[in-house]
């Protein structure tokens, strides 16, 4: 799912039911940055399989942590568009890495039930979660989860201005 908002909805909802757990903006992110493989992929025509190194959980593990470590140097950024959403931000080096990891192996789970190339236990050639889904049931899902962010962005505004008032 190049660049799809499909993994939107699950991260989004995941990441706003643990906000105070986990770092949103990352581990948000962290699930989008894994696809940047099947779009080079595409655009650049290489010989090189579409759901390769970066759709297994090893080499998500390793991107998610990287995506922390870089998250969590550009917190700065990340803070002024929380706030720009009515958010409020805060990070640890922990917390950044964990939640990059998180991300993306979350994108792992989400596309190894719909891709058969997936090799989700690389050096393994297995994808044991193939079909477990139909892609048309993964995209409902993603889909209904994308709609229920919006409450749940609501009430953690929301809760952030009450708590601000206080």
């Amino acid at each position: 799912m190049p660049f799809t908002p499909f993994h939107f909805g699950p991260c989004a909802a995941i990441a706003f039911l643990l906000k105070e757990r986990i770092d949103l903006p990352i581990f948000i992110l962290a699930n989008i940055v894994i696809d940047i493989e099947p779009l080079a992929v595409m655009t650049l025509n290489l010989s090189y399989p579409l759901h390769g190194y970066a759709h297994c959980f090893l080499g998500a593990t390793f991107i998610g942590a990287l995506w922390g470590i870089v998250g969590f140097k550009g917190k700065t950024i990340i803070h002024r568009a929380m706030q720009w959403m009515g958010l409020n931000y805060k990070t640890t080096m922990k917390t950044a890495i964990i939640s990059g990891i998180g991300g993306a192996v979350s994108h792992i789970i989400l596309d190894a039930p719909i891709y058969a190339d997936i090799k989700p236990f690389y050096p393994f050639s297995s994808n044991p979660f193939y079909g477990m889904v139909s892609d048309i049931k993964m995209y409902l899902f993603c889909g209904i989860l994308c709609i229920t962010t919006v409450p749940l962005y609501i009430k953690a505004r929301r809760n952030e201005k009450k708590a601000s008032l206080e």
